[in-house]
Protein backbone atom coordinates (compact mmCIF):
# COMPACT_ATOMS: atom_id res chain seq x y z
CA UNK A 1 0.00 0.00 0.00
CA UNK A 2 2.61 2.35 1.01
CA UNK A 3 4.19 2.25 -2.44
CA UNK A 4 1.36 2.90 -3.85
CA UNK A 5 1.12 6.11 -3.01
CA UNK A 6 2.28 9.89 -4.76
CA UNK A 7 2.56 12.34 -2.80
CA UNK A 8 1.19 15.08 -5.49
CA UNK A 9 1.31 18.50 -4.70
CA UNK A 10 -1.61 20.16 -6.54
CA UNK A 11 -4.48 21.54 -5.34
CA UNK A 12 -6.20 25.01 -6.36
CA UNK A 13 -9.55 26.84 -6.42
CA UNK A 14 -11.01 30.07 -8.65
CA UNK A 15 -9.12 32.83 -8.00
CA UNK A 16 -10.97 36.27 -7.10
CA UNK A 17 -8.24 38.85 -7.37
CA UNK A 18 -4.79 40.32 -6.95
CA UNK A 19 -5.06 41.63 -3.19
CA UNK A 20 -7.71 39.63 -1.47
CA UNK A 21 -9.30 35.82 -2.26
CA UNK A 22 -12.86 35.77 -1.22
CA UNK A 23 -14.52 32.34 -0.10
CA UNK A 24 -18.16 31.08 1.02
CA UNK A 25 -17.54 31.48 4.51
CA UNK A 26 -18.04 35.31 3.95
CA UNK A 27 -14.14 35.42 5.38
CA UNK A 28 -11.05 36.58 2.56
CA UNK A 29 -7.34 36.08 2.81
CA UNK A 30 -5.82 39.80 2.25
CA UNK A 31 -1.86 41.24 1.28
CA UNK A 32 -0.42 42.15 5.12
CA UNK A 33 -3.06 40.96 7.38
CA UNK A 34 -0.71 41.55 10.03
CA UNK A 35 0.44 45.33 9.20
CA UNK A 36 -1.46 46.52 12.51
CA UNK A 37 -1.68 43.51 14.78
CA UNK A 38 2.02 42.35 14.12
CA UNK A 39 4.19 44.17 11.73
CA UNK A 40 7.22 42.13 11.63
CA UNK A 41 5.54 39.11 11.59
CA UNK A 42 6.54 37.87 7.71
CA UNK A 43 9.75 39.31 8.67
CA UNK A 44 10.65 36.89 11.32
CA UNK A 45 9.26 33.65 9.39
CA UNK A 46 11.77 34.55 6.66
CA UNK A 47 14.91 35.10 8.76
CA UNK A 48 14.08 32.01 10.66
CA UNK A 49 13.33 29.92 7.60
CA UNK A 50 16.31 31.50 5.67
CA UNK A 51 18.62 30.83 8.49
CA UNK A 52 17.71 26.84 8.38
CA UNK A 53 17.70 26.76 4.79
CA UNK A 54 21.43 27.90 4.64
CA UNK A 55 22.32 24.83 6.49
CA UNK A 56 19.65 22.45 5.33
CA UNK A 57 19.45 23.00 1.06
CA UNK A 58 16.85 19.98 1.08
CA UNK A 59 14.23 22.13 3.40
CA UNK A 60 12.38 23.70 0.57
CA UNK A 61 11.16 21.00 -0.77
CA UNK A 62 10.25 19.57 2.63
CA UNK A 63 8.29 22.98 3.34
CA UNK A 64 6.53 22.94 0.26
CA UNK A 65 5.46 19.47 0.22
CA UNK A 66 4.22 20.47 3.62
CA UNK A 67 2.26 23.46 2.48
CA UNK A 68 0.37 21.28 -0.30
CA UNK A 69 -0.52 18.57 2.25
CA UNK A 70 -1.85 21.19 4.31
CA UNK A 71 -4.29 21.96 1.75
CA UNK A 72 -5.10 19.19 0.28
CA UNK A 73 -6.89 17.97 3.28
CA UNK A 74 -9.68 19.93 4.93
CA UNK A 75 -7.66 23.34 3.51
CA UNK A 76 -4.96 25.20 4.31
CA UNK A 77 -5.72 24.68 7.97
CA UNK A 78 -2.73 23.55 9.40
CA UNK A 79 -4.41 20.18 10.30
CA UNK A 80 -0.93 18.17 9.26
CA UNK A 81 0.59 19.70 12.13
CA UNK A 82 -1.47 18.17 15.13
CA UNK A 83 0.00 15.61 16.78
CA UNK A 84 -1.99 12.51 18.05
CA UNK A 85 -2.98 12.23 21.54
CA UNK A 86 -3.86 9.28 23.67
CA UNK A 87 -7.74 10.33 23.90
CA UNK A 88 -8.24 10.96 20.01
CA UNK A 89 -7.79 9.68 16.95
CA UNK A 90 -4.13 9.48 15.10
CA UNK A 91 -3.87 12.82 12.97
CA UNK A 92 -3.07 13.71 9.70
CA UNK A 93 0.63 13.48 10.11
CA UNK A 94 0.80 9.88 10.73
CA UNK A 95 -1.21 8.57 7.22
CA UNK A 96 1.55 6.95 5.23
CA UNK A 97 1.79 10.35 2.39
CA UNK A 98 3.17 12.68 4.94
CA UNK A 99 4.99 10.01 7.30
CA UNK A 100 8.52 11.61 5.10
CA UNK A 101 7.49 14.88 6.04
CA UNK A 102 9.85 16.84 7.70
CA UNK A 103 10.45 20.74 9.01
CA UNK A 104 8.16 20.68 11.46
CA UNK A 105 10.70 21.65 14.02
CA UNK A 106 11.33 25.00 11.66
CA UNK A 107 7.53 26.01 11.88
CA UNK A 108 7.37 25.57 15.65
CA UNK A 109 10.41 28.10 16.08
CA UNK A 110 8.57 30.51 14.00
CA UNK A 111 5.79 29.92 16.28
CA UNK A 112 7.66 30.45 19.18
CA UNK A 113 9.13 33.58 18.56
CA UNK A 114 5.92 35.12 16.77
CA UNK A 115 4.34 33.99 19.80
CA UNK A 116 6.97 36.07 22.16
CA UNK A 117 6.45 39.18 19.67
CA UNK A 118 2.83 38.83 19.40
CA UNK A 119 0.36 36.26 21.66
CA UNK A 120 -2.22 34.79 20.20
CA UNK A 121 -2.05 36.96 16.70
CA UNK A 122 -0.55 34.88 13.67
CA UNK A 123 -2.17 31.36 12.78
CA UNK A 124 -0.05 27.79 12.44
CA UNK A 125 -1.57 28.03 8.96
CA UNK A 126 -0.46 31.23 7.76
CA UNK A 127 2.97 30.23 9.47
CA UNK A 128 3.43 27.38 6.98
CA UNK A 129 2.00 29.19 3.46
CA UNK A 130 5.12 31.58 3.87
CA UNK A 131 7.75 29.50 5.12
CA UNK A 132 6.81 27.32 2.29
CA UNK A 133 7.19 30.85 -0.18
CA UNK A 134 10.14 31.80 1.86
CA UNK A 135 12.15 28.39 1.37
CA UNK A 136 11.80 28.27 -2.23
CA UNK A 137 12.80 32.08 -2.71
CA UNK A 138 15.57 31.51 -0.61
CA UNK A 139 17.77 30.53 -3.58
CA UNK A 140 16.77 34.09 -5.61
CA UNK A 141 16.65 36.20 -2.19
CA UNK A 142 13.18 37.57 -3.63
CA UNK A 143 9.83 36.53 -2.94
CA UNK A 144 8.63 34.17 -6.11
CA UNK A 145 4.62 34.63 -4.84
CA UNK A 146 2.71 36.87 -2.80
CA UNK A 147 1.22 35.10 0.03
CA UNK A 148 -2.17 36.75 1.40
CA UNK A 149 -2.70 35.96 4.58
CA UNK A 150 -5.47 35.43 7.31
CA UNK A 151 -5.91 31.85 7.43
CA UNK A 152 -6.96 30.58 11.46
CA UNK A 153 -6.09 27.16 12.55
CA UNK A 154 -8.18 24.17 12.29
CA UNK A 155 -8.86 21.68 15.02
CA UNK A 156 -9.74 18.30 13.27
CA UNK A 157 -6.94 16.37 12.26
CA UNK A 158 -7.66 12.95 10.97
CA UNK A 159 -5.27 10.17 9.37
CA UNK A 160 -8.36 8.76 7.80
CA UNK A 161 -8.78 11.24 5.53
CA UNK A 162 -5.67 11.31 4.06
CA UNK A 163 -5.12 8.83 1.35
CA UNK A 164 -8.89 9.36 0.51
CA UNK A 165 -7.25 12.53 -1.10
CA UNK A 166 -4.08 11.87 -2.53
CA UNK A 167 -3.45 10.85 -6.06
CA UNK A 168 -1.46 7.11 -7.28
CA UNK A 169 1.94 7.56 -8.09
CA UNK A 170 0.28 5.00 -11.07
CA UNK A 171 -2.37 7.22 -12.03
CA UNK A 172 -3.08 8.21 -15.55
CA UNK A 173 -4.10 11.61 -17.05
CA UNK A 174 -7.74 10.47 -17.22
CA UNK A 175 -7.46 9.41 -13.51
CA UNK A 176 -5.54 12.57 -12.52
CA UNK A 177 -7.84 15.13 -14.20
CA UNK A 178 -10.96 13.18 -12.82
CA UNK A 179 -9.30 13.52 -9.06
CA UNK A 180 -8.42 17.31 -9.98
CA UNK A 181 -11.82 18.30 -11.36
CA UNK A 182 -13.42 16.96 -7.98
CA UNK A 183 -11.39 19.84 -6.43
CA UNK A 184 -12.17 22.55 -8.87
CA UNK A 185 -8.60 21.76 -10.39
CA UNK A 186 -7.77 22.57 -14.05
CA UNK A 187 -5.55 21.08 -16.43
CA UNK A 188 -3.53 24.22 -16.62
CA UNK A 189 -2.85 24.21 -12.89
CA UNK A 190 -2.25 20.57 -12.74
CA UNK A 191 0.28 20.93 -14.83
CA UNK A 192 1.94 24.30 -13.44
CA UNK A 193 1.55 23.20 -10.18
CA UNK A 194 3.64 20.06 -10.91
CA UNK A 195 6.31 22.21 -11.22
CA UNK A 196 6.83 21.77 -7.47
CA UNK A 197 8.76 18.52 -8.44
CA UNK A 198 11.50 20.46 -10.03
CA UNK A 199 12.67 20.06 -5.89
CA UNK A 200 12.93 17.09 -4.12
CA UNK A 201 13.70 13.49 -3.83
CA UNK A 202 11.32 10.44 -3.99
CA UNK A 203 11.59 6.89 -3.09
CA UNK A 204 12.55 3.72 -4.94
CA UNK A 205 9.39 1.99 -3.96
CA UNK A 206 7.12 4.85 -5.41
CA UNK A 207 8.54 4.40 -8.94
CA UNK A 208 10.36 1.01 -9.28
CA UNK A 209 7.69 -0.74 -10.86
CA UNK A 210 8.01 1.09 -14.24
CA UNK A 211 11.60 -0.30 -13.81
CA UNK A 212 10.94 -3.94 -13.08
CA UNK A 213 7.40 -4.77 -13.23
CA UNK A 214 5.69 -2.22 -15.37
CA UNK A 215 2.28 -4.56 -16.82
CA UNK A 216 3.37 -7.62 -14.01
CA UNK A 217 5.72 -9.49 -16.29
CA UNK A 218 8.79 -8.48 -15.22
CA UNK A 219 9.10 -5.63 -17.83
CA UNK A 220 9.92 -2.16 -18.28
CA UNK A 221 7.48 1.32 -18.73
CA UNK A 222 7.94 1.60 -22.72
CA UNK A 223 7.14 5.22 -22.47
CA UNK A 224 10.70 5.86 -20.11
CA UNK A 225 13.33 6.83 -21.37
CA UNK A 226 15.67 4.04 -22.00
CA UNK A 227 18.85 5.88 -20.76
CA UNK A 228 16.89 7.18 -17.73
CA UNK A 229 15.63 4.05 -17.16
CA UNK A 230 19.04 2.78 -17.19
CA UNK A 231 20.44 5.26 -14.74
CA UNK A 232 17.54 4.78 -12.58
CA UNK A 233 18.03 0.95 -12.22
CA UNK A 234 21.78 1.80 -10.61
CA UNK A 235 20.09 3.79 -7.89
CA UNK A 236 17.18 1.03 -7.60
CA UNK A 237 18.06 -1.98 -7.46
CA UNK A 238 15.24 -3.93 -6.92
CA UNK A 239 11.59 -3.95 -6.03
CA UNK A 240 11.80 -4.15 -2.49
CA UNK A 241 14.08 -0.84 -1.88
CA UNK A 242 12.36 1.24 0.20
CA UNK A 243 14.70 3.32 1.77
CA UNK A 244 17.28 4.87 -1.18
CA UNK A 245 16.22 8.09 -2.39
CA UNK A 246 16.65 9.61 -6.25
CA UNK A 247 16.32 12.86 -7.31
CA UNK A 248 12.78 14.01 -9.14
CA UNK A 249 14.28 16.57 -11.52
CA UNK A 250 17.78 14.80 -12.35
CA UNK A 251 20.49 16.44 -11.32
CA UNK A 252 18.47 19.66 -11.02
CA UNK A 253 17.11 19.14 -7.39
CA UNK A 254 17.75 22.06 -5.50
CA UNK A 255 17.21 24.74 -8.12
CA UNK A 256 14.21 25.76 -8.50
CA UNK A 257 13.31 26.49 -12.34
CA UNK A 258 11.58 24.82 -14.93
CA UNK A 259 14.30 21.96 -15.80
CA UNK A 260 11.08 19.93 -14.43
CA UNK A 261 9.44 20.48 -17.72
CA UNK A 262 12.21 19.71 -19.82
CA UNK A 263 12.80 16.53 -18.41
CA UNK A 264 9.33 15.65 -18.74
CA UNK A 265 9.94 16.39 -23.05
CA UNK A 266 12.55 13.97 -22.60
CA UNK A 267 10.57 11.00 -21.45
CA UNK A 268 12.22 11.42 -18.14
CA UNK A 269 9.23 12.07 -15.62
CA UNK A 270 9.97 10.22 -12.64
CA UNK A 271 6.65 8.89 -11.50
CA UNK A 272 4.11 7.57 -13.86
CA UNK A 273 1.83 10.38 -12.84
CA UNK A 274 4.72 12.63 -14.11
CA UNK A 275 4.50 11.03 -17.56
CA UNK A 276 0.90 11.12 -17.67
CA UNK A 277 0.93 14.79 -18.07
CA UNK A 278 2.85 13.96 -22.08
CA UNK A 279 -0.18 11.33 -23.06
CA UNK A 280 -3.04 14.46 -22.97
CA UNK A 281 -3.07 16.93 -25.83
CA UNK A 282 -3.74 20.07 -23.67
CA UNK A 283 -1.31 19.00 -20.89
CA UNK A 284 1.49 18.75 -23.25
CA UNK A 285 1.28 21.67 -24.90
CA UNK A 286 1.57 23.69 -21.38
CA UNK A 287 4.52 21.22 -20.52
CA UNK A 288 5.82 22.49 -23.61
CA UNK A 289 5.28 26.64 -23.03
CA UNK A 290 6.71 26.03 -19.60
CA UNK A 291 9.88 24.05 -20.52
CA UNK A 292 10.38 26.96 -23.17
CA UNK A 293 10.10 29.84 -20.58
CA UNK A 294 11.80 30.43 -17.08
CA UNK A 295 9.74 33.55 -16.52
CA UNK A 296 6.40 32.32 -17.85
CA UNK A 297 6.93 28.99 -15.18
CA UNK A 298 7.39 31.58 -12.49
CA UNK A 299 4.92 33.78 -13.62
CA UNK A 300 2.11 30.47 -13.94
CA UNK A 301 3.55 28.78 -10.59
CA UNK A 302 2.96 32.02 -8.48
CA UNK A 303 -0.58 32.56 -9.72
CA UNK A 304 -1.33 28.78 -8.99
CA UNK A 305 0.84 28.97 -5.56
CA UNK A 306 -1.77 31.68 -4.63
CA UNK A 307 -4.81 29.77 -5.55
CA UNK A 308 -4.09 26.60 -3.86
CA UNK A 309 -2.99 28.68 -0.77
CA UNK A 310 -6.56 29.49 -0.35
CA UNK A 311 -8.22 26.44 -0.45
CA UNK A 312 -11.16 25.78 2.14
CA UNK A 313 -9.46 28.66 4.42
CA UNK A 314 -11.08 28.96 7.70
CA UNK A 315 -11.12 33.23 8.53
CA UNK A 316 -12.76 35.45 10.43
CA UNK A 317 -14.43 33.76 13.79
CA UNK A 318 -13.71 30.57 12.26
CA UNK A 319 -10.92 28.26 13.84
CA UNK A 320 -8.76 29.68 16.18
CA UNK A 321 -4.94 30.70 16.55
CA UNK A 322 -3.22 28.22 18.62
CA UNK A 323 -0.73 28.69 20.95
CA UNK A 324 1.46 26.04 19.58
CA UNK A 325 1.27 24.32 16.17
CA UNK A 326 1.00 20.53 17.11
CA UNK A 327 -1.94 21.12 19.42
CA UNK A 328 -4.78 22.27 19.21
CA UNK A 329 -5.67 25.14 22.56
CA UNK A 330 -7.29 23.51 25.77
Amino acid sequence: MRQRFLVYMVVVVVFFGVDFLGFCNGGKLVKNFYKESCPNSEQIVRDITWKHVASKSSLPAKLLRMHFHDCFVRGCDASILLDSTASKKKTEKTAIPNLSLDGFDVIEEIKSHLEETCPGVVSCADIIALAARDSVSFQSKTSLWKVLTGRRDGKISLASEVLANIPFPTSNFATLKKDFEKKSLTVHDLVVLSGGHTIGVGHCNLFSKRLYNFTGNGDADPSLDAEYAAFLKTKCLNLSDNTTIVEVDRDSSLSFDNHYFKQLKLNQGLFQSDAALQTDNEAANIVEDLGASSDKFFTEFAQSMKRMGAIGVLTGSSGEIRKKCNAVNS
